[in-house]
């Protein structure tokens, strides 16, 4: 993602904009995420990759931070998340 929003926010309804703002910020995070993740892999000094991951560790926080705002502004992501979860409980239990 890198700095850019991935969907053109002038065409979102009004009602609609706070759970699009949410979701790319969640993208925002697991982008950044994988990036320090897949940098701390690439290091070989210990210092570095310390704090590569102690960042991506605080942006995983705030992935949680922006799922529950998200889920409090949009009911059906909060029941298709449910939904998905027992859909893997149930094929788990298989």
């Amino acid at each position: 993602m890198l700095s850019k929003i991935p969907t053109d926010i002038d065409k979102v309804k009004p009602e609609d904009i706070n759970k699009e703002i949410l979701r790319a910020a969640i993208v925002a995070e697991l982008d950044a995420i994988n990036l320090y993740e897949q940098m701390a892999e690439m290091t070989e000094n210990d210092e570095v990759k310390r704090v590569l991951l102690d960042v991506a560790l605080e942006e995983k926080t705030h992935v949680g931070e922006f799922q529950t705002l998200l889920l409090r502004e949009d009911k059906q992501q909060e029941e298709e998340l449910k939904a998905g979860e027992e859909e893997v409980n149930e094929e788990l239990s298989k």
